[in-house]
């Protein structure tokens, strides 16, 4: 009987806990864990979040440009996390030791004005 009890609790358990993965899966503007992200993470060389904009500067062989990259903003219980990823190889020849400066409105990132965001790029010094 205290076996049968005891498998009882943990059915109840797993089917709680796989309930909250599913209400976690479909709540719209979410993202799950290891969805699927276009492109690769850019490694950045520095980053202001200022006056409802985010502000990026990314590694550029001469041919970057804005389109070449796209930020990914998700939500977590802490706010916000935008991820600046590549989905465009730059393949010139005249790289820009400082980058190139990219800029992102809160508007074109769907954020409210004044949310404070985080973000998740690993940063990359400048070449010298």
């Amino acid at each position: 009987m205290r076996r049968i009890a005891m498998l009882a609790v943990v059915g109840g358990l797993v089917a709680a806990l796989s309930g909250c993965a599913l209400t976690d899966r479909f709540m719209p503007g979410r993202q799950t864990a290891g969805a699927p992200q276009p492109g690769q993470i850019e490694s950045v060389h520095a980053v202001v979040i200022a006056q409802n904009q985010a502000v990026f500067w990314a590694s550029s062989n001469g041919c970057t440009v804005k389109a070449d990259l796209t930020p990914v903003v998700r939500e977590t219980n802490e706010g916000p996390i935008i991820t600046l990823r590549r989905i465009k190889e730059d393949r010139c020849l005249d790289t820009r030791p400082d980058g190139v400066e990219l800029r992102w409105s809160f508007e074109e990132l769907g954020l409210a004005p004044g949310t404070r965001v985080s973000v998740e790029n690993p940063y990359q010094l400048p070449a010298t």
